[in-house]
């Protein structure tokens, strides 16, 4: 079902002409995004703002991160396997990246605001990597921030009653150092083929001597 919900959502975006699911469907397309292996947003445009409380007990504010390239994924500590997985791929992708991951920052929503504290989610992240941040806030504040982005999340009780899944879109954005969307990258998508794209978008408008 969660597949089948990115699948389309993925799709409306294509046809709106939010980004366009195969890189090379078209030549207008700029060099540096025909080269990508993620769906393109063509054009790019600005990543919608947000500031929320974060794992690092501060506010945290998508438009002060300019000038590194975000990653930035929605998920919740209590996942069972997507969330574990995607984490797991960006942390290898950071230590594929070398000296280079000091310009790039993962930052993770939850869709489970009841249950993930700042706390919660600095103590989960460091599981994957310490200097990934996670976002929260009230379930009307992440309410808009999905909304903003496209995700989708929906709450589903166990039949047994006490605890609950959250089912939520599962790709991640990438973001480049001007805060434009580049790219979506769906779910399963190799470590080889992220750190590709990451590095890619660290070439733009790149400090002389960070590269």
């Amino acid at each position: 079902m969660m597949i089948r919900m990115m699948l389309v959502l993925i799709f409306c975006l294509a046809a709106t002409g939010h980004v366009a699911a195969d890189p090379t469907a078209t030549e207008s397309i700029a060099t540096e995004s025909t080269a990508l292996k993620s769906g393109v947003f063509e054009p790019p445009r600005m990543a919608p703002d947000f500031s929320l409380p974060s794992s690092r007990d501060n506010q945290f504010t998508l438009s002060e991160q300019r000038g590194k390239v975000l990653v930035l994924g929605f998920g919740f500590s209590h996942c069972p396997n997507v969330c574990p997985m995607t984490l797991a791929n960006l942390a290898q992708t950071y230590k594929n990246l070398g000296a280079l991951a000091d310009q790039v920052q993962v930052v993770y929503v939850t869709v489970d605001p009841e249950r993930d504290t700042p706390a919660r989610l600095r103590e989960y992240l460091a599981n994957f990597n310490s200097g990934f941040i996670g976002v929260t806030g009230s379930a009307s504040e992440l309410a808009a921030v999905r909304q903003a982005y496209g995700i989708i999340a929906k709450k589903e009780m166990h039949k047994n009653g006490g605890t609950y899944e959250v089912h939520h879109s599962s790709y991640i954005y990438l973001i480049d150092r001007e805060g434009l969307l580049r790219a979506l990258v769906p779910f399963g998508k190799s470590v080889d083929d992220i750190t590709h794209d990451i590095k890619i978008l660290l070439q733009d408008n790149a400090p002389q001597a960070a590269l």
